[in-house]
């Protein structure tokens, strides 16, 4: 270990563009991989957020950190495979700074405008996250009061609804007696009864026998007529003799 040589490195690690909602763990996952390749980070900062020259896995935009760093020479090719492995990471690259005086890398040392920028954002996305959930609520406060009323409405409208069906069926139970429950045939019997007079309903003998019974009382009247004129004009004949 104590013959291990040690260099000074520059890395650049390209992030997609929506790492800017969570910068806060694409800076944990960068110093999660250089601190497992045994390296110690001197000053690390968000370098720029800017337009890709070419698309790379569907993204157009991304997010690059630069870190300066001492690592062992051996444990390069060890961090370049752990970010190739990485989901997050696009792209890397890694160079050796040692002709870079230390007075620039200590100028350019950007972590703490990176953590003012990590708190800010975190601000701004649990105030947009309130701000949603408030304007939800507003929501469903005003469909509330809406939808109570139909509730409440919505018996009478089925009152009204089977009192219209209750209207519908009532003429047809009043206008349906109890005969119209029997047959056909006895209907026409009791119709044709109440209707003929009462003499259809006796024999056709005993009408013909009282037809007869008049014509006889008749010629007894007629003849009754005839003797009587008679005997008035025999009178007369008596009283012009006498």
């Amino acid at each position: 270990m104590s013959n291990e040589r040690i260099g000074f490195y520059e890395g650049m690690f390209l992030f997609p563009q929506s790492a800017t909602a969570n910068l806060q763990e694409a800076v944990d996952h960068i110093k999660g991989i250089l601190d497992k390749a045994g390296a110690t980070i001197k000053t690390f900062q968000k370098w720029d957020d800017r337009r890709l020259a070419y698309e790379i896995d569907g993204n157009k935009r991304g997010v690059y950190f630069l870190a300066y760093f001492n690592a062992p020479v051996s444990s390069l090719s060890e961090l370049e495979r752990m970010c190739n492995q990485s989901e997050e990471v696009l792209r890397m690259m890694v160079t050796k700074a040692d002709h870079i005086p230390t007075e620039i890398i200590e100028a350019n040392d950007g972590s703490e405008e990176l953590a003012t920028e990590i708190k800010l954002r975190s601000e701004q996305s649990s105030e947009a996250s309130d701000s949603a959930s408030s304007k939800i609520s507003k929501k469903d406060a005003k469909s509330k009061p809406e939808a109570s009323p139909v509730k409440e409405v919505a018996p009478e409208v089925t009152q009204e609804s089977e009192s219209a069906e209750e209207t519908a069926d009532g003429p047809e139970k009043v206008a349906s007696p109890e005969v119209a429950q029997k047959p056909a045939e006895e209907i026409a019997e009791e119709t044709a009864e109440e209707t003929a007079p009462e003499v259809a309903q006796e024999p056709a003998e005993e009408v013909a026998q009282e037809t007869a019974k008049d014509a006889a009382t008749g010629d007894e009247s007629s003849d009754d007529e005839v003797t009587s004129e008679e005997v008035a004009e025999d009178a007369k004949e008596e009283t012009t003799e006498a």
